[in-house]
């Protein structure tokens, strides 16, 4: 999990972040976690698909993905708006009441079911 500011109020999500041009959705997720934990992780499984539609009337389609996390990469220079990178349970996590969206928990709750798909559901060609 990440610590991350939300208009000066720190919150708790999961690394996330947006699809450059040319990116598959697969390095996205990759790139998106070592720039705001410092880990090289390993895509494991899809977790799932969610849409929320903020407040500002944006919407917002989050892919989920399990991960190993084998390795965190010496002296990484974080987002900047993150505060820090957090091991937590998943039991801490939906305690919490200082979620990025509601999506935090669902997302927690997937995973507690055992939901996941294969990454080969996934066909990319950016």
């Amino acid at each position: 999990m990440v610590e991350e500011r939300d208009n000066e109020k720190l919150v708790i999500n999961q690394p996330a972040g947006h699809v450059e041009a040319g990116e598959s959705l697969k390095a996205a997720a990759l790139r998106e976690t070592l720039e705001e934990t410092g880990y090289q992780v390993e895509l494991q499984a899809l977790l799932g698909i969610s849409v929320l539609t903020s407040t500002n009337g944006t919407t917002y389609y989050r892919i989920s993905f399990l991960a190993d996390c084998p390795d965190q990469l010496a002296n990484t220079q974080l987002d900047e708006d993150i505060e820090r990178a957090v091991w937590m349970t998943p039991e801490e996590i939906l305690a919490s009441k200082n979620h990025r969206s509601d999506l935090v928990a669902k997302d927690v709750q997937r995973f507690l079911s055992g939901e996941t798909y294969p990454l080969e559901m996934l066909h990319e060609n950016p």
